[in-house]
């Protein structure tokens, strides 16, 4: 890197943190998470206005590859702290209820979304029709659980029974939408390694539940009284690292690796260790990588050249979306026997789908799965059904919202 690179990146950083921030802010004070303002940041740095220009000039293509791999780190982090955040503590006592409704929440959006894809593929095909009609209907079915867990927070409802079934819903939908992703991956074919290499995927998770983890348990069993040294932040962080890589070796993407590291990482007398790096390590992560990883993002989001065509395709998304999604977690929530009212906020919680949604659209983009016409619409998708959620949750379940701080871990 020569210095005028290293000297456009450092002012770059800079720009997009200032960018985020003030964004972030606005967002937050016209009653929406902050991160709809830093995705619309990303928006409009890229080449949907003025064709590229702001881009171009504000972020030189010499300095971009530097701008992914930061992105790429931030996303790693990412999801770490989501496999990290989830708990098999949330369900008890909700499990039945739990599994219907992130089920249904699933399977509905994912059987509606292969169906509009047999109709969209027309318009935006690919090298591989099969791996194209899974991936959308996986697109459809995702929920952001840190964008529903800070709305249950900035609500109250995170300590009681609907706020628990909500969250327990989301954390079981969540794994469920990553094997469905990691199912499209490798039926893709367009992974980094060999095919051979999806084999070596089942001993890698024993290896990681049998062995790693046992290791970490007695790491934290250590560290847990002495609070988080630098040592045993060293360690997971690395581990996270090699995890993602490995799996990004083996033809699937690191984001799986890091996710399980998250997972395997002891819950029983680590529950100061866990908090300690969700809060530090995902602060750093939200204020420095993540709004780079928007501002990349952006860079594929042109919707310039948006026709009558494109404008049905995009409506055609967003009814499959919204409705698949609010209409199957709706009725698992009354086959459980939960109110009308009750299923309907459970309903729109479901809907929400944040940066987890943008993740798994920019793997279809890397993977050559999805064009950036289509690439762009369900960037607007995700933009609008994360948007949605606080208005239509004060309908179904209005109260006096709290003024919100802008804290821009959750995403």
């Amino acid at each position: 890197m020569t210095s005028h690179q290293t000297v456009m990146l450092l002012l770059d950083l800079a720009l997009i943190l200032v960018l985020a921030r003030v964004l972030g802010l606005l967002a937050i004070r016209i009653g929406q998470p902050a991160v709809i303002g830093e995705v619309l940041a990303g928006i409009i740095v890229g080449p949907t206005l003025w064709h590229g220009a702001i881009s171009d000039t504000l972020f030189p293509v010499p300095s971009r590859p530097s701008l992914s791999a930061l992105a790429n780190v931030g996303v790693a982090v990412f999801m770490f702290i989501i496999g990290l955040e989830l708990d098999r503590t949330l369900i008890k006592g909700e499990g039945r209820t739990a599994v219907l409704v992130s089920t249904l929440s699933i399977a509905l959006p994912f059987g509606l979304g292969t169906a509009l894809a047999t109709y969209l593929y027309q318009d935006h095909r690919t090298t591989n029709e099969l791996a194209f009609v899974l991936f959308l209907g996986a697109a459809m079915s995702v929920t952001a659980f840190p964008v529903l867990a800070r709305i249950l927070s900035d609500r109250g409802l995170q300590k009681t029974r609907l706020g628990t079934i909500a969250l327990a819903s989301a954390a079981i939908g969540d794994v469920l939408a990553w094997c469905l992703l990691a199912t499209v991956v490798a039926i893709s074919g367009s992974g980094t390694g060999s095919q051979l290499l999806i084999l070596g995927l089942i001993p890698y998770v024993a290896v990681m539940f049998f062995v790693v983890r046992p290791l970490l348990r007695k790491l934290i069993a250590r560290y847990e009284w002495h609070g988080l040294s630098l040592g045993v932040l060293a360690t997971v962080l690395a581990g996270l690292l090699v995890s993602g890589a490995l799996t990004e070796w083996m033809g699937l993407h690191f984001i799986f690796g890091a996710f399980l590291f998250g997972i395997i990482i002891p819950r029983e007398g680590a529950d100061k260790l866990r908090k300690d790096i969700i809060q530090q390590v995902g602060q750093v992560n939200a204020v420095l990588l993540l709004p780079v990883y928007f501002i990349v993002a952006g860079f594929n989001v042109d919707l310039s050249q948006l026709d009558a065509s494109g404008l049905l395709a995009l409506a055609l998304i967003l009814v499959v979306a919204i409705s698949g999604k609010f209409v199957g977690a709706f009725t698992g929530s009354r086959l459980s026997g939960l109110p009308a009212r009750d299923s309907a906020v459970l309903g729109t919680l479901m809907n929400t789908r944040g940066l987890t949604e943008l993740i798994i659209l920019s793997i279809g983009l890397q993977l050559g799965v999805l064009d950036k016409d289509l690439y762009s619409l369900m960037v607007v998708m995700a933009v609008v059904t994360t948007a949605m959620a606080g208005p239509l949750l004060s309908l179904v379940h209005p109260q006096q919202q709290p003024a919100e701080e802008y804290v821009p871990v959750s995403v």
